[in-house]
């Protein structure tokens, strides 16, 4: 029976991280019994589609049916959930579904019109969607024939906020009503209206279903809009817990929701993303460019601004589970791209200031920010910690590249509050506790806390501030004390500790998290500041990182693979964390260990080919074997801001450009090996003027463009 006969015979109705640390954390918690009736719902063969703070979930196929994280969400809330096309009462069979951008995809399905036609489809219909709430459908004939049949979209929602389905707790889906040109969805304070143009049948309302009679004359086709919007009442919004998630009516934590108040329109059209269209990376190995342009536009797509200061952003942790500003991975990112800028850095850190403890008390001074799950084997740790350690960092590297003199100047005070509550945190002991007054004490935190103090000090010295000096002798201390504590001595030449609590070694296993050991910052004259580790125990550590039991051949493991408790899918028990290869990457270059760095950025870009070049913030660590693929992982957040910006680092270490804007100098010193072949990187913003460096296959660096206030420094 054909599409069209079937059509006659059917006229009718179609049929959660938590809040601010405890005072007293156990250090080896046990692990919390499972709960019931929580099944989280994966997202690592959808399409995700991003407009920040609107996205779409759908899997390849493009039909919304309701099931797991599918539909359309706007801050946390998802307006549609179902979006089925049905020609003729049938559902047409699917093609091909691929992502156009960060923010369109588009899927491609086929039908037959008749059995007379043979196996040869004569319809096609192709779906356009958007995250920004809009979908276009285009039925097309290629047959011999007129067609006429009707078409049908089967539309529904929930209403559901977007932390109690990602557990598997949708709400019950809710009846629709005639609303305009399309079909309206109230609870509480919400509404969610489809609008359709052209204007369809709604006889079948009820049902969630708008109707349109075809007639396509060979060779033509034909297209209808969809148009999904949020509508508030002026009713009180859902209670908010402490760390901006959202409750659901189950009672569930929306654990990310988005942040509301931001423009995606406006956001793409700011001289952010202005200086960010003229960047690429370009060279022999063409995934090069893919690659950089990808994560160009993830971030472009995880842009917020603030609702307290419009004219700033900041960037989203990563998609769908953390959709809103994380204190840690929006600064890190921030950091991560100051060689396109310095204005993503400047608004991250003005918004963080804005929710810095300024008031008396042990606060005064610590960014806010949740808990952390530390993994298997460690008690969790504070995101506000990590922020709060950055944010000098942050300052000071930003000045570094060409922050404007006025905008360090508005955030000195704040750098000084995070650097005043450091060294208070740290007290007698000497090192800063993570995540309670008590500990315990984290190898990386150290690591943060050290570059902090002496980027900080160079940046209050410059600027005519006391306490420089006192901050240089509080890192020489800790430096002191960290070779002391934090190496455990073996036959192989001994390993970085990880974590101590009470004078004793909680961990001492091999991971990743030790990069951060290597990461040690930008200060004046285009050098380094000098990091916790001398020079043999920094030759250790990169032989580590770039052995076997680390690098998976796709990237650094977060857990060695001999190690107890080692998993391939472990977030911090053994999978690849995109964050921490590209850190490693930059760090052993800088180092000078490029067998390590090179190894490790060839893994990185191999697999992101196999991701379609839009990185995962993890995937699983898997040993890299011939005519392997790298795995995914089912709780990865994708697009994520630190994996994106991962790569966008990870490129630009290739060339080692070290700026030094306050004293008009710029050297670049490339990576000898020229790993990628001949690599061109143009558009990057150095002192807030373009910048364009080529590396050449011989790995020698040459400058093609910079401001005409800088001079090269060899």
């Amino acid at each position: 029976m054909s599409l069209i006969s079937q059509s006659r015979a059917r006229r009718r109705a179609p049929s959660e991280p938590v809040a601010e640390p405890a005072a007293r954390p156990v250090a080896r918690p046990a692990p919390p019994p499972p709960r019931r009736g929580i099944e989280y719902q994966p997202a690592h063969a959808s399409l995700i589609c991003v407009a920040a703070p609107a996205l779409v979930i759908s899997p390849d196929h493009g039909q919304l049916r309701g099931a797991g994280l599918e539909g359309f969400y706007r801050s946390g809330t998802r307006l549609l959930s179902r979006c089925q096309v049905r020609l003729a009462g049938q559902d047409p069979v699917p093609v091909q579904g691929r992502m156009v951008d960060a923010a369109q995809a588009r899927f491609l399905s086929a039908a037959r019109a008749s059995a007379a036609s043979g196996p040869d489809p004569e319809l096609t219909v192709e779906r356009l969607r958007s995250a920004e709430g809009k979908e276009r459908i285009t039925v097309r004939n290629g047959g011999e024939d007129t067609v006429r049949l009707p078409l049908e979209v089967r539309l529904g929602t929930d209403l559901g906020e977007l932390g109690a389905i990602a557990i598997g707790r949708p709400g019950v889906e809710l009846a629709a009503a005639v609303h305009g040109s399309g079909l309206r969805w109230t609870r509480d304070h919400l509404s969610a209206t489809v609008t359709a143009r052209p204007a369809p049948d709604t006889s079948w309302a009820a049902a969630g279903v708008l109707r349109w009679d075809l007639e396509l004359p060979p060779g033509d086709s034909r297209s209808l809009d969809l148009t999904v919007e949020l509508e508030r009442s002026s009713s009180p919004g859902p209670s908010r817990s402490r760390n901006g998630g959202a409750r659901s009516g189950s009672g569930a934590r929306d654990a990310a929701p988005f942040t509301e108040g931001m423009s995606p329109a406006g956001a793409r059209t700011s001289g952010l993303l202005a200086h960010w269209a003229d960047a690429e990376a370009e060279g022999d190995d063409a995934r090069i460019q893919q690659l950089f342009r990808t994560s160009l536009d993830d971030l472009s797509a995880l842009l917020l601004r603030d609702p307290a200061t419009p004219s700033e952003v900041h960037l989203a942790a990563g998609v769908p589970w953390r959709c809103a500003l994380a204190p840690a991975e929006s600064l890190r990112a921030a950091r991560m791209l100051l060689p396109l800028g310095t204005r993503l850095a400047a608004g991250t850190m003005r918004t963080l200031a804005r929710r810095q403890y300024t008031g008396a008390g042990p606060d005064r001074g610590r960014i806010p920010g949740p808990l952390r799950h530390g993994g298997p084997r460690a008690a969790p740790s504070c995101t506000g910690i990590e922020a709060t350690l950055l944010f000098p960092t942050v300052l000071a590297e930003a000045w570094r590249w060409g922050l404007p003199g006025s905008d360090t100047e508005s955030l000195l005070p704040a750098a000084e509050r995070c650097l005043e509550w450091m060294r208070a945190a740290a007290g007698d002991a000497g090192y800063v506790p993570d995540p309670a007054p008590d500990g315990p004490y984290r190898c990386e935190v150290q690591a943060h806390a050290h570059r902090a103090a002496m980027l900080g000090a160079g940046l209050l010295d410059a600027h005519g501030r006391d306490g420089g000096a006192a901050l240089r002798e509080w890192a020489g201390e800790l430096r002191r004390r960290f070779a002391e504590d934090f190496w455990r001595e073996d036959r192989a030449g001994g390993r970085p500790v990880l974590l101590l609590a009470g004078g004793e070694v909680l961990e001492s296993t091999l991971c990743a998290a030790s990069v951060d050991l290597l990461d040690t910052g930008l200060a004046g004259g285009g050098e380094h500041a000098p990091g916790l580790l001398d020079k043999v125990r920094t030759e250790q550590l990169a032989r580590l990182l770039g052995g076997p039991s680390l690098d998976s051949g796709w990237g650094l493991r977060s857990l060695g693979s001999g190690e107890p408790g080692y998993n391939p899918f472990g977030h911090r028990g053994g999978a690849v964390r995109v964050r921490e290869t590209a850190t490693a990457i930059a760090g052993l270059a800088a180092a000078g260990y490029e067998k390590e760095a090179s190894s490790l950025l060839r893994g990185l870009v191999d697999a992101a080919e196999a991701f379609g070049r839009r990185l995962p913030e993890m995937y699983a660590a898997e040993q890299r074997t011939e005519g392997s693929a790298p795995i995914p992982h089912p709780a990865a957040c994708r697009p994520a801001a630190v994996a994106a910006a991962g790569a966008v680092q990870a490129l630009t270490a290739l060339a080692g450009i070290r700026p030094d804007v306050p004293a008009g100098t710029v050297s670049v010193r490339a990576l000898p090996s020229a790993p990628l072949g001949e690599v061109r990187l143009s558009g990057l913003r150095v002192a807030e003027q373009p910048f364009a460096v080529r590396i050449s296959r011989l790995g020698m660096a040459m400058v093609e463009e910079a401001a005409d206030s800088l001079q090269l420094r060899c």
